[in-house]
């Protein structure tokens, strides 16, 4: 990674510019965060570096989405604190702002999520620049992850009220962000070199809701802020789109022939959480698992390609062994192609806290594994049926051995499986290439070249952030 920043204008006295570092923890919302507040202070003049000796001052971008978050991110303060310079804290556990000042009474500045203006003033006031000069800054601004895929994120806080979930206090209601100016970034990504745009929400199949779908403009045409004409018009970008946090209303149906169409990736990432109706009931979430199977199978007469994730959660206060056994026998119907599994954790806040019959940690852990056999048992299968075929891969990386890991249309960075490809010496990071399948594990395929790679234009420089050892 580089230390060079992003839009690099001419600087005529770069060794007086301060400094700022960064940790981000939480999901890819918060990062997306990050990378608004980073690309603010990239606007006025500060440097972004890697390393806590080199940062006039540190910010921590904090989760709370679990207690165990909360611990996380309190102990990455305290590391942050250690370094002796000014510590701005902000996101979602800012929120609890008197707990933090009690354990650490000398940060700089508490905000809580999304708080951009507060961030930037803190940093101003703990780290002023000798200049009142403005940078430039790239349109689509300074990202964190890797040049060839970035995280677009439509939307924040969420109007559900799910029992064990406190993202509403945290970050509010539903506030969806125009579609003119989310396909505006989005083309700006893609004239950055990405080859892979990741959308992301707290519910993304709810976009558009709270502003009733009123149009905007993009390339000369008008467009709903809905999630079909989000899609369609990211489909105009030629490059893979990839749909996260969908819950299977409706309206989902529309983009189902997009993706048969090949306009965007036949993936979702549906965070069904549970199957048994009563653990729903209880979770306050939609209880309608017969129907969701049916649309499932009507999803994949459409679109024969598509591949669904999804993530659930075991140990449910009040789950019995009756209700777990209902959500084994779902996902042996679904047939879903990825699966993330979480024992249940209370959460500060959250009304599911107060709930009868809480399941001991070692039910909970039992549980867990024995889901995820049956998820590595499908999965399994599933992969195998790819043995012998030509697939398309992204290059994520590429190891002197001459192995580059890769992934396929089937598989979101970070989450999902990769494939491994042999004796890929010529591929290049950020580029696509055709592979044929030799292997298959149970979240992983082997590959080898069939066709040479194309060189991909050149793209953006990733900053680095403070990593934590």
């Amino acid at each position: 990674m580089s230390d060079a920043p992003l839009g690099s204008p001419v600087e005529p006295d770069a060794q007086s510019r301060r400094s700022v570092g960064m940790v981000s923890l939480g999901c890819p919302k918060a990062l997306v965060d990050s990378e608004r507040i980073l690309t603010r202070l990239r606007g006025e003049g500060y440097q972004t570096v890697g390393d806590y000796a080199d940062a006039d001052a540190v910010i921590v971008n904090t989760c709370a989405f679990l207690d165990s978050a909360r611990e996380e991110s309190l102990d990455a303060i305290a590391e942050a604190q250690a370094s002796g310079r000014p510590v701005i804290v902000t996101g979602c556990m800012g929120a609890e702002a008197g707990l933090i000042r009690e354990r650490f009474p000398d940060l700089a500045a508490i905000t809580g999520a999304q708080a951009y203006d507060a961030v930037v003033s803190a940093v101003r006031a703990a780290a002023p620049q000798p200049f009142a000069e403005r940078f430039e800054t790239p349109a689509a601004g300074l990202k964190l992850t890797p040049a060839h895929y970035a995280y677009l994120k439509i939307s924040e806080g969420c109007d559900h009220r799910c029992s064990f979930c406190i993202i509403p206090s945290l970050r509010g209601d539903l506030a969806s962000r125009p579609i003119g100016e989310v396909l505006t970034e989005a083309e700006a990504l893609v004239g950055r070199g990405v080859k892979e745009l990741l959308v992301v929400a707290q519910d993304t199949s709810a976009y558009g809701l709270d502003l009733r779908y009123q149009t905007g403009e993009w390339r000369g045409q008008s467009w709903r802020t809905q999630l079909d004409d989000l899609a369609r018009g990211l489909g105009e970008l030629g490059v893979w789109t990839r749909l996260h946090y969908v819950y299977p209303y409706p309206h989902v149906d529309a983009v189902i022939p997009l993706m048969a169409e090949g306009k965007i990736l036949p993936y979702l990432d549906i965070p069904f959480q549970h199957a048994s109706p009563r653990v729903l009931k209880a979770m306050k979430r939609p209880a309608n698992q017969e129907r969701t199977l049916d649309r499932l199978a009507a999803w994949r007469v459409i679109a024969p390609k598509l591949v669904v994730r999804s993530s659930f959660v075991v140990g449910f206060p009040g789950e019995t062994e009756a209700d777990f056994q209902f959500l084994l026998q779902w996902l042996e119907d679904a047939q879903l192609d990825r699966v993330g599994c979480f024992a249940y954790e209370d959460v500060k806040g959250a009304a599911a806290n107060d709930l009868p019959d809480h399941v001991p940690d070692d039910v909970k852990q039992d549980r867990r594994a024995r889901l995820m056999a049956v998820s590595e048992r499908i999965s399994r299968a599933k992969l195998r049926k790819k043995l012998g075929h030509v697939i398309d891969v992204l290059v994520d990386v590429v190891r002197p051995d001459g192995v580059a890991i890769a992934r396929s249309a089937a598989d979101a960075p970070e989450i999902d499986g990769v494939v491994y490809v042999r004796d890929a010496h010529g591929f290049r990071v950020g580029e696509f290439a055709k592979v044929r399948v030799e292997g298959a594990d149970a979240f992983d395929l082997q590959a080898a070249p069939v066709t040479p790679t194309r060189r991909s234009s050149p793209s953006a420089r990733m900053h680095r952030v403070i990593t934590r050892s």
